[in-house]
């Protein structure tokens, strides 16, 4: 039996948006090819890359630490939280406007998996639409539905879990999913490439401590005859 990738992580570059209002990326040489020759033998020649970057950048990993000021950071996160989880997908329906809701949730399939959100809003990558206001999103109570049915990672495939139109600035996705361990997952894309059930799911960032977000290579593992 084989195994099949799928790549479900935007690609980051040079100077791109990936939230409304935050910095994109600087990328640039360290040491370029032409400035190695200075320590390396004729023929050898080599480059440092170098990258300065919010930590919101692409497809990434909130942890606790991104929401509560005591939470696990992506240091502290465990494999298990992140890599080689069951996935299960839950499609937001046509007639559901732009909200998951409980009613939208099938609990029963929920438990030690990574419940993927497929909206399709990852259509509208590197366009104005993207970072719109209209964007799906997570309850309050969906995200409670989650925690309670014992989610072990919750992502999606829009610029915010949370209904970044609510007033006063309310993130009750992001509280109740963080509070609760359970990582989020933002800016996933190609979800329509995954079953609803049957694939194994991975998003794990480097290994640094005092980052509560880090972009990661998001991916899932599928079985093929």
């Amino acid at each position: 039996m084989a195994t099949q990738l799928l790549d479900l992580s935007h690609q980051i570059s040079a100077g791109m948006t990936t939230y409304p209002g935050l910095p994109g990326p600087v990328i640039d040489d360290h040491v370029s090819f032409e400035d190695s020759h200075a320590t390396y033998a004729p023929g050898t020649e080599f480059q440092i890359a170098r990258i300065t970057m919010v930590a919101n950048t692409g497809t990434y990993l909130d942890t606790p630490a991104h929401r509560y000021r005591n939470g696990a950071d992506v240091a502290d996160v465990a494999l298990d939280r992140i890599a080689a989880l069951p996935g299960t997908v839950i499609d937001l329906p046509a007639d559901a406007g732009r909200a998951f809701t409980p009613e939208h949730i099938d609990t029963s399939a929920v438990a030690g998996r990574a419940v993927l959100l497929r909206t399709g809003w990852d259509r509208n990558w590197r366009t104005e639409r993207y970072g719109s206001a209209d964007h799906p999103y997570l309850t309050a109570q969906g995200a409670q539905a989650l925690a309670d049915a014992g989610a072990q990672l919750v992502g999606i495939d829009a610029v915010n879990i949370d209904d970044t139109a609510a007033p006063e600035g309310e993130r009750p996705a992001h509280s109740i999913l963080l509070a609760a361990g359970i990582p989020v997952v933002e800016h996933l894309c190609l979800l329509d490439q995954l079953p609803r059930q049957g694939f194994e799911f991975f998003a794990v960032p480097a290994k640094v401590r005092g980052m509560g977000t880090f972009p990661v290579r998001a991916f899932a593992t599928l079985a093929t005859t």
